[in-house]
Order: C-alpha cells, then structure tokens, then sequence
C-alpha cells in the first residue's frame, strides 16, 4: 500500500477503504454535522419539511447558537425563536444556546477528536482540523443531503504542507502565521486542497492557537486545515471529557506520502497585519505601523479564545487605552471568558478601558453594526471583506491579539514586540 497524508487515511476511514488516491471521488460516512442559527434551522426546516424527511442521526447532529445573539431586532428574535423551536422539535441532544462561538464550542464540549469526519454549516468549520479531524464547511443544500443521508461525496485532494520551523518571537502569535501565508499565496492560493500545519513551531503552539491557524485555512481557499494529534491535543480532548484512547502514531502523514511542501521560518516572522479589504493583502507591521486607529477589536473565533485574552492582557496591564480608542472585546465563549475571569484577565481588560460584548460572532458578522462611525478598525477577526463587519465605509485591519492591544494602547497601529521589551 502507497504512503499516505493524513488527508487521505481521514478519507478512507470515513469511506471504508483501506486507502484512497488524489482526485479520486468517493462517499464518505459523517461522524458529525454541525450548524447554528443562520445557517441551520430557518434554512433546513423547509427543505426537510417538503421532502417530508428526518435526520438520520440525532445525535451525530451538534446545534449552536450564535450569530444572532443576544436579541437586538425583531429579525434576531424570530430567527431564533425558530431555531429554538426546531431543536425542541426534534428533540435535537446536542444544543448550545448563547455559550459561545460554534467553532471553539465544539470542541469545548468535547465533540471532536482524531480520525473523525465533519462538515460544519460555516465555511470556517476547518478549525475542526486543529484535533486531527476531517472538517470542512458546505451549504445548505448539501447539508440537507448529509441531515437525511448522513452522507457526503468528496473528491480526495492533494496536501500541502506548510511547514514551520524554528520558534516565533514574543509577540508573534499563529494569527501571524497565517496572515504571512494568506498574504504569500492569495485567499485562493490552496485551490481547495487539504492544507497540513508542521514542523517545530507549529508543534509548541497550544490547541487554542492551532484552532486559529486551522480556522484561517478557509482564507487560504482550503478544503480543511490539518494538524497531526499529539500529547497537546490528548491533554485538551481529556480537560474536555473525552475518553477513550486514540492511535496517534497513525493519525499522520506517512513519510514519503506525496504532498507539496512549503517551508517557513517562524524565528524570522514578524507582526502581520491585513489592511482593507482582504486577508491577502497581509503585510509586516512595519508596512502599516502608525496607521491611526479608532476602534480595536477583541473578538471572533479566531482572537478570543482564552490564549487571545491572555495576550491582549500582557499587553495592556497597568495601562489604559486613550480616550480617542474603543477597545471592543467579545470573548469567544462563556467558558473562555469564565477562565480568562479567574486569572484575573477580564480585570486587567476592563481596567484598560474594555467595553464588553456578547460571548457570540457579534461584530465579525456585522451584526449589530457596532463599528459603524470609525474610520479604521483593527481586528482580531479572520475577515475584513467590505461591509463584512457592518459599515461598508469602515476601513478594517487584521492582526493578533497581540497587535490589537498594542494599538489600541498606541491609537494607532503598534508593533507588540516593542510593548513587550520595555516591560523587560
């Protein structure tokens, strides 16, 4: 038997082959369907309804709500009142109201683990790949396929391995990692292949910062974002309540699997920041540094997670934003903002002058349209697409938690690394 990717021993699992080739189109069997409030129910109620069909495993199904939370319009109230409905309907088991972003939820509860295969109903579901699991985001229509058949055809892609070596800098964080690759390769530059995160640098990140590094792989046009399971990813499936035992020495590339290999030096990475209107026109901060900013923004899947928090808050201990700064920050889940309560972080955040937001997608949605009036807003978001975040006259930047908070402290686009030597 050829060597294989990781990619193509998660396919053929979930195919019921003993191996699978590149370009090759076969079934695959779901382990778990997840979807949330504007990509679930108000979509997948009536095409199930006209077909007269039910799912095919309730509890293979995982609901979140989250982008229409809290209620702050009569759209939201009916959106959710629906999605509320359905799921006491359907008598669905796996339900998260207002908890938390979809993404760290999931794992947060402990529904992913090495060797799965997923489909998530958000195209950043490959932050499912951090944990060694297939995931990958459709739509709506192939999502009613999956909800009936519990099935999904896929077409084995080829591998790309971005692979990290050495150790990044204080300051530097995996939102640099992929804002540099984004900015490399363009938001189309994997075409739709299976991207594999290795080497050194990428094995000492915690599991909260490979989830950002698998979520952003959408922006890199992949498929899934993978990472190979190890003792860090065991600790926080065991921290989570998951059970069983899981062969790690198998959930990986085989040597001599045919993959495409891209090699980086994470000692030689500095700050990136992404200016409007595209992940792709990432740059080092050097390039954008002493842009003004009005409003610094703390939130998203990807920025505020508990490690995010932690960050912002080395950054700004002590300090206080200036009156001219909005510092927004929306912790990712209640769990990570519980935690980030009991070290004493939300102090700090607070402290520095923080506004407070729902646990939930909030502004990186555009919902709300909470950055409206601000000329440039710097953001820990993965998106920063015109109107995405509301007003479509808002000049977004992307950067790490890191990055945000020393702008926010600078009011205007700051090198962290600096911040953090004079605290030395």
């Amino acid at each position: 038997m050829s060597a294989q990717t990781l990619a193509q021993k998660l396919i053929a699992r979930a195919a019921h082959r003993p191996h699978v080739d590149v370009d090759e189109i076969v079934t695959c069997e779901v382990d778990l369907a997840m979807f949330h409030d504007s990509s679930g129910p108000r979509r997948l109620q009536p095409m199930l309804d006209r077909l007269g069909a039910g799912i095919w495993d309730k509890s293979r199904v995982v609901l979140v709500m989250d982008h229409f939370v809290p209620e702050e319009d009569d759209d939201a109230r009916r959106i959710l009142a629906l999605t509320r409905q359905w799921a006491r309907a359907q008598q669905l088991p796996h339900v998260y109201d207002a908890v938390g972003i979809c993404h760290v939820v999931l794992p947060q509860q402990g529904h992913l683990r090495p060797g799965m295969f997923c489909v998530g109903g958000d195209s950043h579901s490959p932050t499912g790949g951090a944990f060694g699991t297939y995931m990958f985001g459709i739509g709506s229509t192939e999502m009613l396929g999956v909800l009936v058949t519990g099935q999904i055809w896929v077409k084995v892609p080829q591998t790309l391995c971005m692979r990290w070596s050495g150790s990044l800098q204080e300051g530097v964080q995996a939102k640099d990692m992929v804002l540099h690759m984004t900015g490399r390769f363009g938001t189309n530059g994997a075409n739709y292949s299976a991207v594999e995160y290795a080497g050194a640098a990428v094995e000492a990140l915690s599991m909260r910062e490979r989830m950002t590094l698998s979520n952003m792989s959408a922006e890199l046009g992949a498929q899934v974002g993978l990472i190979a399971p190890d003792q860090t990813t065991l600790d926080f499936l065991r921290a989570a309540g998951v059970q069983g035992d899981f062969d790690l020495d198998h959930w990986k590339t085989d040597a001599g699997a045919v993959q495409i290999v891209h090699e980086f030096d994470a000692g030689a990475l500095a700050p990136m920041v992404a200016a409007p209107h595209s992940p792709g026109n990432a740059q080092p901060i050097d390039d954008m540094a002493g842009t003004p900013v009005q409003i610094a923004y703390i939130g998203a899947c990807t920025g505020a997670k508990l490690d995010d928090l932690r960050a912002a808050a080395r950054i700004l201990r002590g300090k206080r934003v200036p009156s001219t700064v909005r510092l927004m920050v929306a912790p990712a889940t209640l769990r990570d903002q519980t935690l980030a309560r009991e070290e004493g972080i939300m102090d700090i955040l607070e402290s520095a002058g923080a506004e407070f937001y729902a646990t939930s997608c909030g502004a990186c949605s555009g919902y709300g349209n909470a950055l409206s009036g601000a000329a440039n807003v710097i953001s820990t978001t993965a998106r920063n697409f015109k109107g995405r975040m509301g007003s479509p006259e808002t000049q977004v930047f992307l950067a790490s938690p890191y990055t945000v908070a020393a702008s926010a402290l600078a009011g205007r686009i700051a090198d962290p690394r600096i911040m953090l030597a004079d605290q030395s």
